[in-house]
Parts: C-alpha cells; structure tokens; sequence
C-alpha cells in the first residue's frame, strides 16, 4: 500500500506469532533465531492457558527455502507448567499455531509443501526435486508423509463404479471403487473377490446403482451387499466380449477367407495392349511424356504452336509432333531410327525363333542367314536379337495374401465409417463368399444398433436370433448373456458407465510406475486416494 513500509521479517512470516532476533547468512543455509511471541501457552490436554514457565530449550527447524537457500530456524521454545491440578499433563511444551506441530522437524508450511512434492512424485523422484528446490527430504521421509496423511472425506456415491486392477499381473488383483457422478476414486480394496465388496456395501448404505463388468464376483458382492441398487453392466465389456466371440466365430471360417483358384481370366478380361512405340520405357519414355504433357497444358492456356515453340525455344515441327499426337505413345520420333541389314529378314527370324521356342543357337542362325544372302557378321546378328528380339523375363506377382481372422472381425466390429474403401471391397468379398460371415455381420450390426442407441429392450429377441443361427463364439456369448440379463439390459439401456473407473484405473498405473511396482497396498491405496 501507499506509504506503508513492511520489513523482510513482515513479508516472510506474515502472520505466525515469532519474532526473529537475528538472521545468519551462510554459504548455503539461512540460519535465523526467534522466539514466540505470546505470553503463555495452553495446555494440548485440558485446554487451560498457562503463563509459568518450567523450562526453555532450543529447537531447530528447517523452512521454506528462501532464494533457492536452505532456511534453518532455531527456536526458543519454553515449556510451561499446567495450570489445572487435575490434568495428568504436568509441563507441556510450546507450540505456536500454524507454525509449529509436536515432534516435527520442519514448519507445518514446509510440511505441506514436503506433502505436496510426496504425492506428486512419489520418494525418488520427490527427493530430487526436493533437493533442487533447496530443502533436505529422504524418500522414505516423503513415503512416511504420504502414509501418515488422512484419508479424503467424500459423500456416499449414489452411482457406484467398481472394476479390478493388477497389482502384480497374473497373481495378485485389487478392486478401485470410484464415484459415477464425479469419476473420483472413494476407496480402495485389497482383493476382487465379493467379499470385501460386500463389506463395503454393507458399512456405507445409499447406494443406488452399481457400473460392473460382467465378472461373478461383482454381481454377487453387489447383490449382497446392495440388494436394491440397479446393476448395470458395463457397455465397453460387453463390446470387447462381443469382440472376442466374433474373433471366435471367424476363426472357426478360416477357409472362407482364402480366395479359391481360378484359371487364367478370359481374353475379354485381359487389359488391352500397349500402344505399339519405340520408345520403350526408360528415360526417353519419361522425357516424352513429360514433353507431351507440358506441350498440351499450353495449348489448353490458349497458346500458339508458335508462341509455344517461343516459349519453350523449340523448333515449331517439334511442338506440332507433340500437338499432334493424343497419347504420348502416339509421339513420332524426331530424328528416324537408322535402319539395320536384318530388317528384310526380321520376318525369317521370328518364326526360326518362335519354332525353336527361343533356344535356336545364334551360330546356326548366322549360318542359316550366310546362306540367304546376308554378307553381315556374327556380332552384328547378336546385337541386334539382344535388342529387338529377345524381352526381359517378367516375374510373375504372387497372389495377396488372404485377410488374417483378426483383419475380418476388426472389419466386422468397427463403424462402417472407419473403414476405407479396400477394406469394403474386401469385407463385401468375404461375406459373399461366407454366408455364416454375413450372419455374424448382420447380428454385430444389430447389437452395435442397441448399444448406441439404449434400446435394451431389443435384447431378447437378438438373443433368441443368435442362438437360432448356432455360429461358433456368438453363440455362448448370447447364451452368456442370459445368466446376467438384467444387468446387460440395464447396461444396454440406462446411460451410466464404467467409462470413469476404466479412467482411474490408468492413472493408477501411472502411480504404480512412480512406486516403481513395489509399493505394499496400503502405500498404494493411499496414493491413489489422495493423488
């Protein structure tokens, strides 16, 4: 404020009852002295305020650092004398409110930041950061903190979310209990069994409705527990069960997948030849086309064959070729291919080739030509069946591979919408050529219709459908569904979820890979609740 002058012991304990006699700085540490500031004390037994002191003593203090510095308090603390006969307290000591607790090593300011960093970090990782800020604290230290600390209060859940967590994979299992409404985690339980569930339910009445998977424990654990509250089972199982059945079902139709021969496709289906060029397929095919394509792109701009020959510094022939020609096959060479001494009998070579089927000597055909008249040599005969006669080998493209089971039911579970157009295209095939597929299809479908649209009511007639098409998987789902129908009809119906407590269950492993998995329950539960 205007014209108010505060000092540093004003700004730096602002509101404690001490008054700091001096401040030593050091090379690493502010050590500071000072003394309460009230008169007398009042006893932590009884209550009665005391002004006869017994005794003095120094305490020490560690405090939030300043500047990044280690701040050490000495503190003169007196202990008084209890003023109530009766009080079996005789002497007490000192305590100075929010400032100070009995037997801690640290003020209650640095305590709760210290409580802060423990949750947040865990031992190790808080210890460092601790470190870094300037104030002395172990890991244990902080793990003693974090166990010591109350748990949260919270109001019973009217909708109770309940799912299991692996504490060790594949051998030991917890069960997180966490508010439908607000997605906050209310409790903790060292098993999945229905026992401690059914305790639970029993110790905090008023539950309503109970977010489960579809394990028996849950269901008889609620039941017992919370024999009015609604179950609802959650959608999510219910998908990925579905998922798993329909994994099931296509495994069992593996050969359907697998496209069967066929013989070579008819003339008509065959793609139409090339147009006949000399230019092969190498760079001059490249060049030429890319000619072609730039040549065409100016005429449709409006431009001239001179203007283009202008343009580009061209010959006007060159571009009228390029103009002229609808494909680029269709482009005539610039300058004509000289002609070879063999072209009057390309005709004789052919047919002693195709009567050989390619395996006539080229000696003998050099002879055999010698005797038609040709004057030529030997090299100049293989030159040229190396470029005009003989074509390179074409290794025939081996046939895609069939789609995986897997491939087929992400096919069959996804949105229509998330597939691309191949994948259609495949599944179309697929369920043509499967009409057990095409069931499966149709029944995904219909329930993926009753879990969007809450139409639960539906559920026993699909049922009844699935079990009258006897398919592989799908037909123990549906005949699972009818030993927890109530739940999955709720499920399928009411708008509540386990979507809140799968959440929670992640930010538990996070929690688990700050503890480095070696966390005992009762260490974990507490982090969990207070994280």
């Amino acid at each position: 404020m205007d014209g108010c002058e505060l000092s540093w012991q004003d700004v730096l304990f602002a509101g404690v009852a001490v008054v700091v006699e001096s401040a030593v700085r050091g090379a690493t540490t502010t050590v500071m002295r000072a003394r309460g500031r009230s008169r007398d004390g009042r006893c932590p037994k009884c209550g009665t305020p005391s002004s006869r002191v017994h005794d003095r003593y120094q305490r020490r203090l560690q405090d939030v650092p300043l500047a990044s510095r280690q701040v050490e308090i000495t503190l003169e603390v007196r202990r008084f004398v209890c003023a109530n006969a009766q009080c079996p307290q005789r002497t007490f000591a000192e305590q100075i409110p929010g400032f100070t607790s009995a037997y801690a090593r640290c003020t209650n300011r640095l305590g709760a930041l210290l409580n802060v960093i423990g949750l947040a970090l865990a031992g190790r990782a808080g210890a460092r950061m601790a470190a870094a800020l300037g104030i002395t604290a172990g890991r244990m230290g902080l793990l003693s903190r974090v166990r010591a600390m109350p748990d949260p209060l919270y109001d019973i859940p009217r909708v109770l979310g309940v799912d299991d967590f692996a504490i060790k994979r594949g051998h030991t299992y917890a069960t997180v209990l966490t508010d439908g409404e607000t997605h906050r985690v209310v409790d903790v339980l060292p098993t999945r069994d229905a026992g401690p569930l059914t305790t639970w339910l029993l110790a905090h009445p008023g539950v309503e409705v109970v977010c489960r998977d579809r394990a028996g424990a849950y269901a008889e654990g609620a039941a017992v527990g919370a024999p009015e509250a609604i179950q609802v089972a959650d959608r999510f199982h219910l998908w990925m069960n579905l998922g798993q059945a329909v994994e099931k079902c296509v495994a069992a139709h593996r050969s359907c997948l697998s496209p069967p021969p066929s013989a070579a496709p008819p003339p008509s289906a065959q793609p139409p030849p090339r147009p006949a060029t000399a230019h092969g397929n190498g760079r001059l095919a490249a060049r030429l086309q890319a000619h072609h394509a730039l040549v065409h792109g100016l005429l449709e701009q409006g431009l001239g064959i001179r203007a283009i020959a202008r343009h580009l510094g061209w010959g006007r022939h060159t571009v009228q070729r390029y103009a002229r020609a609808e494909h680029w096959h269709q482009v005539s060479p610039g300058r004509h291919r000289r002609g070879s001494s063999l072209d009057v009998h390309h005709t004789y070579l052919s047919r002693r080739i195709a009567e050989t089927r390619g395996r006539v000597s080229l000696t003998a055909l050099h002879r055999e030509l010698a005797e038609r008249g040709w004057q030529g040599s030997y090299s100049t005969l293989r030159d040229w069946a190396r470029h005009r006669l003989h074509q390179p080998r074409r290794t025939p493209q081996p046939p895609p591979a069939p789609p995986t089971a897997r491939q087929v039911t992400g096919w069959l579970t996804r949105r229509p919408s998330s597939l691309s157009e191949d994948e259609h295209r495949q599944l179309k095939t697929v369920l043509d050529t499967c009409p057990e597929l095409a069931i499966a299809h149709q029944l995904v479908r219909d329930f993926g219709d009753m879990l969007t649209q809450q139409t639960g009511v539906l559920l026993p007639s699909w049922i009844d459908k699935t079990l009258a098409a006897d398919l592989p998987g799908l037909t123990g789902f549906a005949r699972g569904l009818t030993n927890d129908l109530d739940a999955v009809t709720a499920g399928l119906t009411l708008r509540w979820s386990s979507g809140g407590t799968e959440g929670a269950v992640n930010r538990i492993k996070k929690i688990k890979r700050q503890l480095y998995g070696r966390a005992e329950f009762e260490l974990l539960r507490k982090m969990i609740l207070l994280a």
